[in-house]
């Protein structure tokens, strides 16, 4: 078994993370629906580890009908109540609330800029911020171009969608690319 240098998720026991970190962490997506996806997920996780959140995301898949967001709009008051009994995801109230509402919002982007793709990727001029952190410890948990996504994004109406809470968005969906200088997976895009 090839060992390799992760910025997270080396040990042994985590190899769910370390699939994560390998083959997700910081590859640009273009996909509209990956993107509300890791918008939902990203909010789903605001005071608790990645982990816990991948663990449960095929959970998150089916409560929240495949990330589509024209059906997460759609669901109702009594939907979403019922999705606060779903062990298989987060059953935080209004974290599940969120999605609804983070949804029309995200229809509403789409319809104005022609797709979440084309107005997200603007914060960051269309192309990945590169990084060359020589240790994970050095990769910071909010940026400017995060701190404007997350003000621009409040104040289309969005919750769970704090800087720090961006700023991870980013990473997990490749607009920032921060594999440390020692991490096998550095070079990937570059």
């Amino acid at each position: 078994m090839e060992v390799k240098n992760r910025c997270f998720g080396n040990e042994q026991s985590k190899a769910l993370l370390a699939e994560y970190h390998d083959n997700e962490w910081g590859v640009p997506v273009h996909n509209d629906c990956i993107l509300f996806e890791m918008l939902i997920l990203e909010g789903a996780q605001a005071g608790l580890n990645w982990e816990t959140v991948l663990k449960k995301r095929e959970g998150y898949r089916k409560a929240f009908k495949g990330f589509a967001p024209q059906l997460v709009f759609k669901m109702t008051d009594a939907e979403l109540e019922a999705l606060r009994k779903d062990k298989n995801i987060i059953r935080n109230r209004l974290k599940i609330y969120s999605a609804r509402k983070n949804a029309g919002v995200f229809l509403e982007i789409q319809k104005e800029f022609g797709s979440f793709d084309k107005y997200v990727w603007d914060f960051v001029g269309g192309k990945p911020i590169l990084n060359s952190w020589k240790k994970f410890d050095d990769v910071p948990v909010n940026t400017s171009q995060s701190d404007a996504l997350s003000k621009d994004l409040k104040n289309r109406g969005m919750t769970f969608v704090g800087s720090t809470i961006i700023y991870a968005y980013m990473q997990a969906v490749g607009m920032v690319n921060d594999h440390v200088v020692s991490c096998s997976c550095y070079n990937k895009g570059r």
